[in-house]
Order: structure tokens, then sequence, then C-alpha cells
């Protein structure tokens, strides 16, 4: 019923110094310097982290639930992840995203894989849609998933990319205007998240449209990283109020330390910055139109590149926002920030910054770096 995490040096992802940190159920109800003589009307347990790090647990927005893929043939679809491979790499939230298979795969099958790991125990949201236009949805329309649905808080689509439809300017206007108005009627941001191929013209077209009425806010490119002039765009579009959306699971012309540093250097407040792994989803290599390789993308790539960039004089609490604060403003949820009231999703990191310890909505899944938890299925 009560957790008590004590002598930890808590990143809310800002630093507050050491902190004792009280659980109940799955919410925190206190950050104190000291809980010690505290009265509590049930079993405590104590989990004394002798100083270590303990931060928000990580928030992904782009990871393929169900397995990304299928550009080489129904045997290179990824299969679905599990609940540990989100767990051992510090994942307490995450938002699912389906990729280039939107014909026989469906919208229906990722709130399905979001239900179950909520039921888990995890935190977990989506976007409906794939890379096609007219976009996938449960219900028929953009604006009735993102009303009627509650995990559903935007709708993917591919710009600029060989897979993609080309949608041209009244078309995207239309969808945008349906996710602006999916979220006014049902209290979220509403967000269009676009995967960006290295094409062209994607960043020429939300501007169009930003000039035609439709607030910045309302997207959420990302792979931004992928060829230089595509980068520098999103670092004008992040100053000018977007956010810049950095892929940790690779394809970046830049290594993804140096992109970040562009960033920064270039301007681009660290708020406006956030990383994503694309993991699980399909990561194939094109000769001449080709499809020769696939691998999929590693899930915890956001702890590996939070650990090079403050291995790289980036400190700590701005690397941490970018996976966690960050990633939760730009989608308009209330997640991945350590106050009472929040939902307990916790890491504990080692000095090495190693995941040790992880705690999902009030449940220890992760102990000394190992899974003490498993969900239905894993063995």
């Amino acid at each position: 019923m009560f957790k008590i995490i004590k002598n930890a040096n808590v990143f809310a992802p800002q630093p507050l110094g050491k902190k004792d940190i009280l659980l109940c159920f799955d919410k925190i109800v206190a950050i104190e310097d000291s809980l010690d003589g505290i009265q509590l009307p049930g079993e405590v347990e104590i989990l004394d982290v002798e100083n270590s790090r303990v931060t928000p647990g990580f928030f992904d927005q782009h990871v393929h639930l169900t397995g990304g893929g299928g550009e080489g043939g129904p045997a290179t679809r990824v299969p679905p992840i599990m609940p540990s491979q989100l767990l051992r790499a510090g994942i307490t939230t995450v938002c699912g995203v389906m990729g280039t298979e939107g014909t026989t795969k469906f919208p229906e099958e990722l709130y399905a894989k979001v239900m179950g790991l909520r039921q888990e125990g995890l935190t977990a949201y989506m976007h409906t849609g794939s890379y096609q236009y007219p976009t996938r949805t449960i219900t028929g329309s953009p604006r009735k998933d993102i009303i009627t649905i509650e995990p559903v808080l935007g709708v993917k689509i591919a710009l600029a990319d060989h897979r993609c439809s080309f949608p041209n300017d009244d078309e995207m206007l239309k969808l945008v205007a349906d996710v602006r108005m999916g979220g006014m009627l049902s209290g979220k941001k509403g967000v269009l998240h676009v995967h960006l191929g290295d094409y062209g013209g994607a960043y020429e077209q939300f501007e169009r449209l930003i000039a035609r009425g439709l607030a910045r806010h309302h997207f959420s490119p990302t792979h931004t990283g992928r060829e230089p002039k595509l980068f520098e765009q999103a670092i004008e579009f992040a100053k000018k109020g977007g956010v810049i959306d950095i892929t940790s699971g690779g394809g970046n012309y830049y290594p993804f330390v140096e992109c970040v540093q562009r960033a920064l250097k270039a301007g681009v407040d660290r708020s406006r910055i956030t990383m994503s792994s694309d993991g699980n989803g399909s990561m194939p290599k094109f000769e001449n139109g080709i499809m020769v390789a696939i691998v999929a993308a590693p899930v915890n790539a956001n702890h590996m590149m939070l650990k090079e960039m403050v291995a790289n004089g980036i400190d700590f609490e701005t690397a941490l926002m970018m996976t966690t604060s960050n990633v939760a403003d730009s989608l308009g949820v209330k997640e991945a920030r350590l106050q009472p009231g929040m939902t307990a999703n916790l890491c504990v990191l080692k000095d090495s910054l190693d995941i040790d310890t992880v705690i999902a909505r009030g449940v220890t899944w992760i102990q000394n770096g190992k899974s003490i938890k498993l969900a239905n299925f894993e063995a």
C-alpha cells in the first residue's frame, strides 16, 4: 500500500536535492526532506537508495508497440513488444504508433495493446493512423477517435517519404483541423505526429498551413535529424515555438548527441527538444529502391542517449527533460514529473546512470538491474 524511497537524490526533472518520497498505491503522495517517524495506516515498504539519482520514469512518445515493418514482405514484420522490454529501458510511459503497415495492421490492434499495457501496470497512450492518407482510424474519423477513445492523443501520418501518400495542402488542412477540433472537444492538446522522410517539402507545407491559421503546437514532426537541411528547418521550427524530436534509435545524419548540441547552440530552448526511440520499428536499408537489410530499432535508445549526452558535457537535468517532462508537455499530458499527485512512475539510476530500479504505477518491476516482476506470457 505504502512505499517510502529514502535518501533519494531527486531530479523531478529539476534537481531537488536529497529527499524522501512517499508513494501510496499508484500515486506520489509526498516529497520531503525526511519522512522519518511518519505514521501511516498500513504496511510500509522501505527502499533506501543511498543517494542514488531518482528520476521520473522515461516517456517514449514513438514506439511501435504492435511491431513495425513489412517492407520486405510479411516475414519482415517486427513482433509486438512485451512490457519488460519497455521497463528494462526505464520506460514507464509510452505512446504507441503504427508505421508503414496500415493495411494488414489496424489501429484497433494498437488500441488493444495499449489497454493491455495499462492493465499490466504501465502508463500508455497512442496515436491513431499510420503512414497513409486518408489515415486509418477506429471510428472512421480522426476527430471521433480523439474525442471518444481516451488513450488516443492524436494522429500519425508520414510526409516526404517514398512510402507516404503525399497529401496536398488542402488534404492536410482538413486533417489538422480534425486533430484540432478533436483535441478541443475532448480536452486534449491534439497533435499530428508526422514521420518525416528525406524528400523535402514537409516543413514548407507546415508553414503554409500555419499561415492559413492552424496553430503550430498541433504539429509534432519526428525523425528530424535524418538529413542536414531537414534538421536546420527543424531548428527554425522549434525556435518559432514548435518542438524538435530527434530519434535516439538511429537514422540521423549527425550523431544524436551532435544533433542536440547543434540545436542548443542554435538557440533552441532546451524545453523544446524531445527524443524518441522509434523502438520496435523496422529500420530497413534500401539500395536503388530495393530493401537489402532490416533490423528492429532498439527500445532502450533513449536511456543510452541520456548517458551519451551526459558523457559529452550536456548537463543531466537538460538531458533528462528530453525523455521526461518535455515529452509530456509536447503531447499535452500530465506525466513524467516527480511531484505530489503525479503517477508513481520512477527510475533509480546508479552513479554510472545505468538503471537500478524501475517503479511503474507504484509497483517495482526492476530491481538491481533485473526484472523481478513479469507480465503475462513473459518467461
